[in-house]
């Protein structure tokens, strides 16, 4: 079982272009579940016109769900007349289509994940902190991540508190790596690319010309 996400947008097109990427999204969301993949929209951007979109997340899975999204990246042409500018001349319209990372790290922390590892907690000498091992080591199996707490005496309250600590840590880096993703999505925003498309639909239908 597969899990990608495609991200379809119009870059910095015109009222013309969130039209393509509303009509894109449904012709793709229907081409996907006759694949037999569950498709989920996880992220909409409304356009300035009714019925338009900037940009739409789509969560596809299934098996070899890649064999069919890696077909689709790269730009997609309309070839149409303008319905928000009838006097227009121009014909075709380019919108994107980019897969992007999925957030690795959980909303929560498994326990299961964790491997804990206890030592002698250091402290002045002669103290019981000493002597016995309250110390703890928490390595987050899945990502390597390691946090150390011998705060307290306690072994069981220091094992708490290794928890609390790598709940923290992996939070934080859930949040930086959403950043990246949003950052990368702005990216696929503004770099846009025209010409050799993947795929070609046409009129105000939206049939797939290749």
């Amino acid at each position: 079982m597969e899990t990608q996400l495609l991200q379809l947008t119009a870059g910095r097109g015109p009222a013309e272009c969130c039209w393509v990427v509303a009509q894109l999204l449904k012709a793709l969301a229907h081409e996907g579940r006759a694949l037999g993949y569950k498709l989920t929209v996880v992220q909409r951007e409304i356009g300035t016109e009714s019925g338009t979109l900037k940009a739409a997340t789509l969560k596809i899975e299934g098996k070899q769900v890649s064999s069919w999204t890696n077909s689709l990246v790269g730009s997609v042409l309309w070839i149409g007349k303008s319905k928000f500018r009838p006097m227009h001349k121009r014909k075709n319209w380019f919108v994107g289509i980019n897969l992007i990372d999925e957030l690795n790290t959980s909303d929560f922390l498994n326990e299961r994940d964790v491997r804990f590892e206890f030592t002698r907690a250091r402290g002045p000498g002669g103290q019981h902190v000493n002597k016995v091992s309250t110390a703890v080591r928490a390595t987050h199996i899945p990502t390597g991540t390691v946090v150390t707490a011998s705060e307290s005496r306690s072994q069981q309250q220091n094992r708490k508190l290794a928890i609390q600590k790598l709940a923290v840590v992996l939070q934080e880096a859930s949040e930086i790596q959403h950043q990246q993703q949003a950052q990368d999505a702005w990216i696929n925003h503004t770099q846009l690319e025209r010409g050799n498309p993947v795929r070609v639909y046409e009129g105000s239908r939206f049939t797939l010309k290749n």
